[in-house]
């Protein structure tokens, strides 16, 4: 899960005082400190690995009451634009789907129903890979942007998709989901070295001044988020990306594990 701040200090304690205290000598009144809160809001994603069946939902909605996000971000829902209103959590309900045709794909953000979220609008994938939202919390704009990547290709499919929403991404936005791809050689438990599309990708994010938040919080850990059965190696495939310009809004992040599915979650 991500901690991600959205206001930050108003105005100095040094400024308030002295506002303050010419205030107060003029009406003879106590000092009175007023300081701006920072406010945190937290932002997490998952690789639910389908959510058709009853008791996947039911332990999905326990696991989100649970770890109680602000904001929640699912990938591989599977489901079709009739099965959405089958997925309901207590707390959480602003909940915004996009799928495609068939029971596969298909991405979900959950909007807790403690933060004042007003939407603004929302773009979505036809075929369920990806939905974006874009709203504000408190007056201040917030875009999030949730992905589940293609298996085959997927570097270069997230390298397109970015050029195409190119517009649509600001400073505001926190990019999370499932990229289908490790970013460096550390996400892989192999320590296998990226090849040229993931260096490519790696490329533009640099150009766009996006960051792996995970990564820049801990270059040297050795944690991850999914285990190949078939190459039986752990990889780091799910992430969170923001702007290198916001890093000092990030409070923390970290892997929890989730015994549901076969991902963990960030």
């Amino acid at each position: 899960s991500l901690t991600t701040n959205t206001k930050g200090t108003s105005l100095g304690r040094k400024e308030q005082e002295k506002k303050e205290r010419k205030k107060s000598s003029k009406n003879k009144s106590k000092v009175i400190n007023k300081m701006a809160i920072r406010t945190y809001i937290s932002i997490i994603t998952l690789n639910v690995n389908g959510l058709n069946a009853p008791t996947k939902r039911h332990r999905l909605a326990e696991w989100i009451q649970k770890q109680d996000p602000y904001i929640c971000c699912l990938q591989e829902t599977h489901f079709t634009s009739r099965d959405t209103y089958k997925l309901k959590v207590r707390g959480w309900k602003k909940i915004f789907h996009a799928n495609g045709d068939q029971k596969k794909a298909g991405v979900a953000i959950l909007i807790s129903d403690k933060i004042d979220f007003k939407m603004k609008n929302i773009l979505r994938d036809k075929e369920g890979h990806y939905i974006m939202i874009k709203g504000s919390i408190q007056e201040d704009d917030i875009r999030i942007l949730n992905i589940y990547t293609p298996n085959i290709g997927s570097p270069q499919y997230i390298r397109q998709l970015l050029t195409t929403l190119k517009g649509q991404i600001d400073n505001n936005t926190t990019i999370v989901g499932d990229f289908n791809t490790p970013l460096t050689a550390m996400d892989r438990s192999s320590r296998q070295k990226i090849n040229k599309e993931t260096q490519a990708l790696n490329e533009a994010l640099d150009q766009m001044d996006l960051i792996d938040i995970y990564r820049t919080f801990h270059p040297k850990a050795t944690e991850y988020t999914f285990f190949s059965s078939a190459h039986g190696t752990f990889s780091k495939i799910d992430h969170i990306l923001g702007y290198k310009s916001n890093l000092g809004n990030f409070k923390k992040i970290e892997i929890i594990s989730s015994i549901f599915s076969d991902h963990n979650a960030i």
